[in-house]
């Protein structure tokens, strides 16, 4: 029968073992990048720094996983062929597949969530205190990391695929990367060469359903820069407001374990999403558009008609040619 490796059953978070089989390492030197090696040099990332949790300063290049020798040779499989594909462009990265789109993230912010854990488990130490863990995380990152598995063990999603990835054709200006992710909600938006991904990790899709209107509006478009970040504020907030904690049947087989997601309206009359607030919205986009400058105040001068670059003041879609900036504005 195969088994899935938990570290979350025992709060295994030792970099003594291998952060994705649970095999014992031989050496600390057993380890690879949580942020791929190819993608820090090409943007120059090795030394930008990020705050922990237990509010050490880190850079990139110091956020690694505890990884075996197998392991790591089969996630350098996939770097490779998502290295090529990312470098190449938009239509390159439309051949990935959801899974292996999927896996590339899914490495990536579960290697955030791994080193954030290392971190809390550190300052609880340092205060004589057990981890206190919250339970809906908890819950999350256990699934989040089960599917991860897909990259070393013969694993089948049943049903719908539990996670959404959308690729659009962006008009970004040379050299730009762009990376958020929201490891409480599972979400995640990239940024480089002449595209842009938004995925969301565990929901069942549901996001983009919620947004199906601005994904059809969109659809046949090279989008402006602008009008992608606001794609991700809708997207960054309806996973904040997605109130739905999804369950999935972990099916082991002695070939196979399938993952099947569960109806996420199962047991509960509650909406599956919080109502909209468009000033907390305008908060959100105000932090995707700094770039732009835009500030709270103009994005909700006027609170009916927030301020948008995919729809104009009638409701239709403003084509990316169309894009008008606010006097100071700035189109890159």
């Amino acid at each position: 029968m195969i088994k899935l490796y938990d570290p979350f059953q025992k709060f295994n978070f030792s970099s003594d073992y291998c952060f994705l089989s649970g095999e014992n390492l031989s050496s600390r030197d057993e380890e690879i990048q949580v942020v791929p090696t190819w993608l820090m040099q090409k943007y120059g990332l090795s030394n930008q720094m990020i705050q922990m949790l237990d509010e050490r300063v880190a850079s990139y290049k110091e956020l690694k996983l505890p990884c075996s020798t197998e392991v790591a040779d089969r996630i350098d499989r996939l770097e490779q062929k998502v290295a090529a594909a990312f470098l190449d462009g938009y239509e390159a990265v439309s051949t990935l597949s959801q899974v292996e789109l999927f896996q590339w993230i899914g490495k990536l912010v579960y290697g955030m969530i791994f080193n954030e854990i290392q971190a809390g488990i550190r300052q609880q130490a340092a205060v004589g205190e057990p981890m206190n863990f919250s339970h809906v995380l908890t819950h999350k990152f256990k699934h989040l990391h089960a599917m991860l598995q897909s990259l070393v063990l013969p694993i089948e999603f049943d049903g719908a695929l539990p996670f959404n990835i959308q690729v659009f054709p962006v008009n970004n200006p040379e050299n730009t990367f762009s990376y958020r992710d929201e490891i409480n909600t599972l979400v995640f938006s990239l940024r480089m060469r002449d595209f842009g991904i938004i995925a969301t990790l565990q929901d069942n899709g549901t996001n983009a359903m919620y947004h199906a209107e601005y994904l059809e509006g969109v659809k046949d478009w090279t989008l402006h820069p602008v009008q992608f970040e606001e794609l991700c504020g809708r997207f960054f907030y309806s996973a904040y407001l997605f109130n739905t904690l999804p369950e999935y049947t972990l099916l082991a087989t002695p070939e196979k374990v399938y993952i099947e997601p569960m109806p996420l309206t199962q047991g509960s009359a509650k909406g599956i999403f919080d109502p909209w607030q468009v000033k907390v919205f305008g908060q959100v986009l105000e932090n995707f558009w700094k770039p732009w400058g835009m500030t709270l105040f103009e994005i909700i001068k006027d609170p009916e008609k927030p301020m948008s670059f995919l729809k104009d003041e009638a409701g239709a879609f403003l084509k990316p040619e169309s894009v008008q900036f606010p006097l100071g504005g700035n189109e890159n």
